[in-house]
């Protein structure tokens, strides 16, 4: 029965974590287009949204379960690994261009010179995320799908 557990962890918090990075990705078309004044308004709607990036950890978290309880079927696991690295490569991603970016702007409270190329840096790096989230769900899907009951064995 673990292992239904695992799968539906994994699948939920796969799929909760495509919210809030479709609703980046979303938006991202329309605040481009913002001027500098706009756009700082418009970032004040993410105040609060960092508890949201324990989705992804929650989700690491269910997958690397999910992935030593497969252990004895590969595609399962491998598709499970996948899904893992596809949440990892998230974070590096965040601390890689958005992070520094908020923080260059305090959040988007100040606007230091270069704010449109911070601007672009957060956006990008919010698109790629997504598109990678995104990834993660599939190979989670796939884990789960390819996962098969073993045959008990009579006596």
């Amino acid at each position: 029965m673990r292992i239904f557990t695992l799968q539906f962890l994994a699948l939920v918090f796969s799929a909760l974590s495509l919210i809030p990075s479709g609703a980046h990705l979303a938006a991202m078309p329309n605040k481009m287009r913002l001027d500098q004044a706009g756009y700082f308004v418009a970032q004040g709607i993410y105040a609060g949204w960092t508890i949201l990036g324990l989705l992804w950890f929650a989700a690491m978290i269910a997958l690397a379960l999910l992935a030593f309880v497969c252990r004895g079927q590969r595609r399962p696991m491998g598709f499970a690994l996948a899904a893992l690295a596809c949440f990892a490569f998230t974070l590096i991603v965040f601390f890689t261009w958005t992070f520094p970016a908020n923080q260059a702007t305090a959040n988007w409270t100040s606007a230091p010179d270069a704010w449109e190329a911070l601007r672009r840096r957060w956006e990008y790096s919010h698109a790629a995320n997504a598109v990678i989230v995104f990834l993660a769900f599939v190979f989670t899907a796939l884990a789960v799908l390819t996962w098969r009951r073993p045959m008990s064995r009579g006596l």
